[in-house]
């Protein structure tokens, strides 16, 4: 998929989308939403509107035709729009966002995501959006696999789904998959969240009366340090949630008649303030239950503080009649509305991973309360500043300013933005009772509210002393701009060309599974090769893996097919390999029908033929698949043979040897080749920045930022040699304005590896019958099988 795609097309037809539920939802409503909240507001209805239809398979695929209706009628019946020109400083602050969210993936230059072997995470949300848009909840028809594993890991707990319903609709409409839409999505989010945070920003009438402090505020409260890695991290549900907080929060005030939006509420059936305030509670239901969609019904907990401080407000105001009819037209419309959630199990905050302290997740150790202040100078929010003075002085410049702030609203009575700070409150009780792993995401949810305030006290301070007020929003601003640029320098994007090619095996052998993958890749095995029933030998399985020497891989480690044993490696009709020199061949009933750069794809027939493999001796080590075997284990294949087949016939018996040509290992710089040729050059491992390969002074070809679980490799291309000795040089590049280019610790690699270019002939299987076997002797192989008839 192309970056225009990507990046500008899915965009605007998800905010068409956005936009058009949300001017039908102010219809329906009778209000005069702000015009920054539109789009959040039509976010909040496609998330409400999609647990609907996705709770049953008979209606899934409707989805997305009856929001294409919504937004038509939406924008159909409200013309002609009465909302203006849209305030210029508003959008302005939310395309920055968008851009400083975008920027790791952009500057890339390829549509891929980010968070690449940090988190896997990814690629269950590929999984789940990709069934629940077509199918609902429903597994039935699912053969046994990797996808099928994590889809009935998590549908069947209840998990919650709502977020990936916008995801995947506007993916429907613009075609190519998931995977290079995901990015822009999240981007997008983070500029819903500017656009709510702008509409809070409105009870501050007289201090950010000037629209560019405004946008300021908004432009740097909505990338908290916290929030922003765990954007770059692949988490989308982090940045919703701290959407819909925030339009809570915005439609708020309203709900008890506080003056504290900017548009005041207009329409025939709410010019009586019984009515408004009945209507403005309902609206503050939709925000509610799409936070519940995010969340489940934990999610409640975020709005808890924001609840009791508009009951409180509403008693005061209105009398204790008419505040307990308030809260029941918040209350009812929300229970009607959270159905979904209910019969879709409820996804229980309370489950011992979200509550044990053990449960750390890919952290590396708990993270520090201060990190919600939005200000963490470090390529990995996981790991302390490496200037740790100069972080700490920020960090105590953006706390005093947060305190001020919150001092400033309550003068102010800015209800909006105190009603957006009590979910501090929400996110201290989840750190008292919640894992580590459950804290952090916690804390970066709650970010965007404390940075506003830090933003808003140190602007503030410009009325007491200009000079000083400058000084504290540089510092501010200053501390959250290098935290995320060192986190957009150590963002880990996603090999872009690997999983095209995935992508196209999952669409031509589709069908012609059951396929197993033997590398650890997450995104294949539950995302791009679902079609293919694909299990990752070392991911969620369904069939048993087993390892010739028993007991099976652990998660994450990648399985040679000599590793595994024949009877399950027989299970699977294709096998979809990753291409290095260290890769055996796979025994004799596959054969070759798909080659890449990456990726190789091999199959048997699909009925088994007259022959079979009796044994399989690989011979190869862990970086070369070949190897020299001596005579006595050659001759001793055979009668291995004979004796696991008591009664039959020698003559039924042939030995079969894949030949291997030998790896040259280059790794201390200096190699030799036994005979001219061409020879590919491969690095174990994974490169952050770029990397160069010389040979003999020559440059033969490079390679930057590019990832690789355990066992991969990188090709670095192809060569001629000449017989004799050579001089390899490889040069790393370091920290430049490329993503991902300053990342610390650099990823290890090596051996640096040169094989010779494969050629047919050279590959051709040997054949020879068992009493034939010193035939074998001396020759160079990958492995060594007796096959047999019966």
């Amino acid at each position: 998929m192309s970056l225009l795609v990507a990046w500008i097309v899915y965009p605007l037809v998800l905010l068409a989308l956005c936009l058009g539920l949300g001017l039908l939802v102010d219809l329906l409503s009778g209000r005069r939403l702000p015009g920054a909240l539109l789009a959040p507001v039509g976010l909040a209805a496609i998330v409400v509107v999609g647990q609907f239809t996705t709770l049953s398979d008979a209606t899934a695929e409707l989805t997305v035709p009856l929001l294409v209706l919504l937004a038509v009628l939406g924008a159909g019946l409200a013309l002609p729009w009465r909302f203006g020109r849209p305030d210029p400083w508003a959008v302005g602050a939310a395309l920055a966002v968008f851009a400083v969210f975008a920027a790791p993936v952009v500057l890339s230059g390829a549509a891929t995501f980010a968070g690449y072997i940090k988190l896997d995470d990814t690629a269950t949300w590929f999984a789940l959006t990709d069934r629940v848009m077509e199918h609902g909840r429903s597994l039935t028809g699912l053969e046994p696999s990797t996808y099928r594993a994590t889809l009935d890991f998590n549908l069947a707990a209840g998990y919650p789904v709502g977020i990936f319903l916008p995801f995947g609709a506007a993916q429907k409409l613009t075609g190519g998959d998931l995977a290079w839409v995901f990015q822009p999505y999240v981007s997008l989010l983070a500029a819903m969240l500017a656009l709510g945070l702008w509409q809070i920003g409105g009870g501050f009438r007289r201090l950010l009366e000037q629209p560019a402090l405004r946008a300021l505020a908004v432009f740097v409260a909505a990338q908290p340090a916290l929030l922003f890695g765990y954007a770059i991290w692949g988490g989308v549900k982090e940045v919703a949630a701290a959407v819909f907080i925030a339009l809570a929060a915005a439609l708020a005030p309203a709900a008890v008649r506080v003056a504290d939006i900017d548009h005041p509420p207009v329409g025939s059936k709410s010019d009586a303030p019984d009515d408004a305030r009945r209507v403005d509670a309902v609206l503050l239901a939709l925000p509610a239950a799409a936070l519940v969609g995010v969340l489940s019904l934990g999610g409640l907990v975020w709005l808890g503080p924001m609840l009791l401080a508009l009951a409180v407000l509403a008693w005061r105001a209105f009398g204790p009649r008419d505040a307990v009819l308030q809260a029941l037209a918040f209350i009812v419309p929300l229970a009607l509305l959270v159905v979904p959630i209910i019969f879709g199990g409820g996804f229980s905050p309370f489950q011992s991973g979200l509550t044990e302290e053990s449960e750390i997740g890919n952290l590396i150790e708990p993270l520090s309360p201060l990190q919600a202040l939005g200000i963490w100078p470090s390529g990995d929010f996981r790991v302390d500043p490496s200037a740790m003075v100069p972080a700490a002085i920020l960090i105590a410049i953006g706390l005093g300013a947060a305190l001020y702030g919150l001092w400033v609203a309550w003068r102010c009575r800015a209800i909006g933005q105190l009603l957006f700070a009590s979910g501090l409150l929400a996110a201290g009780a989840i750190v008292l009772v919640g894992s580590p792993w459950v804290d952090a995401k916690a804390l970066a949810v709650a970010a965007p509210a404390v940075l506003a305030l830090a933003m808003t006290g140190a602007i503030a301070t410009l009325r007491l002393d200009r000079l000083t007020g400058v000084v504290l929003i540089a510092a501010v601003a200053g501390g959250v701009l290098w935290s995320n640029l060192l986190a957009y320098g150590g963002v880990s994007l996603a090999p872009y060309a690997q999983l095209v090619e995935l992508e196209q095996i999952g669409e031509e052998f589709a069908g012609q599974g059951p396929a197993l993958m033997t590398e650890y890749n997450p995104y294949g095995a539950r995302h791009f090769l679902r079609e293919l029933d694909a299990e990752g030998a070392s991911e969620l399985r369904v069939r048993p893996v087993t390892l010739r020497g028993g007991g099976m891989a652990e998660k994450g480690e990648a399985v040679d097919v000599d590793a595994i044993d024949l009877d399950a490696l027989f299970e699977y009709r294709t096998l979809v390999l990753r291409r290095s020199p260290a890769t055996s061949r796979p025994p004799l009933p596959y054969r070759l029908v798909w080659a890449g750069e990456h990726y190789e794809v091999w199959q048997r027939p699909a009925e088994p033929e007259g022959e079979r493999v009796l044994s399989h001796q690989p011979v190869g080590g862990e970086n070369d698949a070949g190897g020299l075997p001596n005579c006595s284990e050659v001759q001793g294949l055979g009668l291995l043979a004979l004796s696991n087949q008591l009664g039959q016939p020698a003559a039924s018996i042939r030995l079969v040897a894949a030949p291997r040509a030998p790896v040259h290992d280059a790794t201390d710089g200096r190699f030799a080749v036994p005979r001219a040729g061409r020879y590919d050059a491969w690095l174990k491992g994974s490169v952050r920045g770029s990397v160069e390969l010389l040979v003999d002074g020559s440059e033969v070809g490079a390679a930057r930022h590019e990832f690789n679980n355990d066992g991969g490799y990188i090709y670095l291309g192809e060569t001629t040699l000449g017989r004799g000795a050579h001089r390899a040089e490889l040069r790393f590049g370091g920290a430049d304005l490329h993503p991902g280019s300053g990342g610390f610790p650099r990823p290890e690699t090596g051996p640096l590896l040169f094989a010779p270019v494969a050629t047919e002939a050279a590959g051709a299987l040997v054949s020879v019958p068992v009493d034939e076997a010193d035939r074998l002797c001396g020759g160079r192989w990958d492995w060594i099988e007796a096959v047999g008839t019966g």
